[in-house]
């Protein structure tokens, strides 16, 4: 047994690196990224490829290793080439956030010591740090500091899952109440909401689509009448799910309105700012989500609006106790935890116990940054979408949508002679195989629509000219 046991500790051993190794490891990953930021410039936003990365699996997870250098080239061919480059200003589409470098840092730190920030008893300074993140986040939506908080998540979709199981829990509803239950959405509304909804257990409930108006906005007093009528039919208005910046144009709906409609029927208010939260932190942002600070629930993504890597979200709730009381478990093998509590543990807020101290890659570039930059950035991606909106304009035939709320906004082009609906899907087709920038696109009532999105931190006056300057050309390509 014991010559066993000194094999196989002569095999793990090699999962641990000489300090030469790491070096050469760090090196040439570091060459690379330098590399792949430098050449951002002159790179695509978007590279259509026949093989759509499948080389990758020409190289099978196995036994035996492969080099660094090996490595590198499979990421470089298969995964960094095809499809969007979310890290180029040119990108344009859904809604960018970029990838701010000292994120990964940030990152790197929080893998190297392994960190667990799930629980204070764990790490207390890994959780005190998630904590004042999230503190910060509820300052500047305008919560009350003595009772709100929340929690890091994945993402959007994650937040709104945990907003929805609070509201449930806080209610004390019975699963037979559910088929009475009301929630009040509109079409505009993000997709994982429903998701939720049905993960919740809520798929039973009633889910009315209220009316909104010319710019996408809810209409107040429809809502209003259909909490009426819902109440007199013996229902449970139960949930409002309005938007800070809805996905397909950025639209913002009249958030203090409707959280004087929730106080007055006691309707658990719930806010989507994943995209839109962040422009709070200038003064034109502060105008336009007048009103915010009224949620009983709602989520952030800092991976939007504070140009994070992928997968940095939150969930802020005006009541953290209601958060606790829905989330947290106990378990008799956490019972040393139970003596160190300072402070709420991100595993009792959250789904998840096992954790990534994702803190770390947005307090790091706060601290080394400060804040002034990322006001700057958003603040600069307004005017730039509504200079977009202003110029595109010029050009003969173009249509837009609502002027821009935030940094959103929606065009097509009106040919004379074919339908317009096959012009656009052509015109963003050739946009994306040009791949300079790269746009989606959307429906707004039955019609096809080209969206701008402005948000990544590298999109700058250049990016929008360079855009102008592409649908010009791919117009002008289209109607020859």
């Amino acid at each position: 047994m014991l010559e066993r046991i000194k094999f196989l500790e002569d095999e793990s051993r090699k999962l641990e690196p000489s300090s030469g190794e790491r070096k050469e490891y760090i090196d040439k990953v570091f060459n690379y990224t330098q590399n792949f930021l430098e050449q951002l410039s002159s790179s695509k936003a978007y590279q259509i490829s026949e093989d759509k990365g499948i080389g990758i699996y020409d190289s099978p997870i196995s036994d035996y290793p492969i080099s660094i250098d090996e490595i590198i080239h499979l990421i470089k061919k298969h995964i960094d080439k095809p499809g969007i480059n979310p890290a180029s200003g040119g990108h344009l589409g859904y809604i960018p956030g970029g990838g701010i470098f000292p994120a990964a840092l940030g990152d790197y730190l929080a893998d190297v010591t392994n960190k667990y920030a799930g629980m204070f008893y764990a790490s207390p300074g890994a959780v005190r740090v998630e904590n004042m993140l999230i503190k910060w986040m509820c300052e500047m939506v305008g919560f009350p500091s003595e009772t709100s908080g929340g929690n890091l998540t994945s993402g959007g979709s994650i937040a709104n899952l945990i907003a929805i199981v609070t509201a449930r829990d806080s209610a004390k509803l019975k699963s037979k109440d559910f088929e009475k239950l009301v929630i009040y959405i509109t079409k505009q509304a993000h997709h994982s909401a429903v998701k939720a909804l049905k993960i919740a257990g809520l798929e039973e409930a009633v889910i009315r689509h209220t009316s909104m108006d010319m710019h996408l906005r809810r209409k107040v007093d429809k809502l209003e009448e259909q909490i009426i009528s819902d109440k007199k039919k013996d229902l449970l208005p139960f949930l409002i799910y309005a938007t800070a910046g809805t996905t397909d144009i950025g639209a913002v709906d009249p958030l203090e309105d409707i959280g004087e409609i929730a106080k007055k029927y006691n309707i658990w208010y719930h806010i989507d700012a994943a995209y839109g939260g962040f422009f709070l932190l200038i003064d034109a942002g502060k105008k336009i989500l007048k009103g915010i600070e009224k949620a009983d629930s709602l989520i952030i993504d800092p991976h939007k609006g504070l140009f994070l890597p992928s997968g940095s979200g939150a969930i802020l709730v005006r009541d953290q106790k209601k958060l606790f009381d829905s989330l947290h478990y106990h378990a008799s093998y956490l019972q040393d935890a139970d003596n160190c509590i300072d402070e709420y543990s991100p595993s009792d807020l959250s789904p998840e116990l096992s954790k990534h101290f994702r803190g770390l890659r947005m307090w790091l570039p706060l601290k080394l940054f400060g804040i002034k930059p990322f006001k700057a950035a958003l603040e600069e991606k307004i005017l730039l979408t509504r200079y977009f909106y202003e110029q595109i304009q010029k050009i003969k035939g173009i249509e837009v949508g609502p002027y821009p709320e935030l940094s959103i906004m929606i065009f097509r082009y009106i040919p004379e002679k074919i339908n317009a609906d096959e012009f656009n899907e052509r015109l963003v087709n050739e946009i994306q195989k040009d791949g300079r920038i790269f746009m989606t696109s959307t429906r707004i009532n039955n019609n096809f629509y080209i969206r701008l999105a402005v948000l990544n931190f590298r999109v700058h006056l250049n990016i929008i000219k360079l855009a102008l300057s592409i649908i010009k050309e791919k117009i002008v390509l289209l109607e020859s």
